[in-house]
């Protein structure tokens, strides 16, 4: 019998009660609990980024963090990335460039571009290469990724102007 507890948070945008053992890591509660299933499983040892969310503006490998320390906090997944006009545009940049390949990581992947880009839209290719190297994907070369990364950048400094 496991102990189990109530955790109160905001989950993409809309506040959400649940009852969770307390031993549960975040990345099962959000797909066995609450059914947001875009944030996939792959290592479970934080090591291949398939997991990223948004938690408070920073992000995290869900597989590694426990669901009772969501208390209080904003958790965005790859389904509250959508807009009321469809595709967040880090989606977006992702299927125009055809970076999505067999899409198993890409959450995780564009969850750590959508972070990075927010945190620092003047990076440079080096600073994308080392923000990206969190995220493993065994199907690509990875340049199809960073294209779609690089016309997001090019899109935010342009808005900016």
């Amino acid at each position: 019998m496991s102990l189990k507890t109530e955790v109160s948070f905001t989950l993409n945008g809309r506040a959400v009660q649940v009852t969770v053992p307390v031993d549960m890591n975040v990345l099962t509660m959000l797909r066995d609990e609450l059914n947001m299933t875009g944030t996939k499983y792959a290592c479970g040892e934080g090591e291949c980024g398939a997991c990223t969310v948004d938690v408070d503006g920073e992000t995290i490998n869900s597989c590694l963090m426990y669901a009772v320390d969501c208390e209080g906090r904003a958790i965005t997944t790859i389904e509250g990335l959508r807009t009321a006009d469809g595709l967040d545009p880090m989606q977006k940049a992702f299927v125009d460039h055809g970076a999505i390949q067999c899409g198993f990581c890409m959450p995780g992947m564009i969850m750590q571009a959508k972070h990075l880009v927010a945190k620092n839209p003047n990076m440079t290719d080096d600073d994308l290469r080392r923000g990206l190297e969190g995220n493993v994907c065994r199907c690509t070369g990875y340049y199809k990724v960073f294209d779609a990364v690089k016309d997001v950048v090019r899109g935010t400094a342009e808005a900016a102007e």
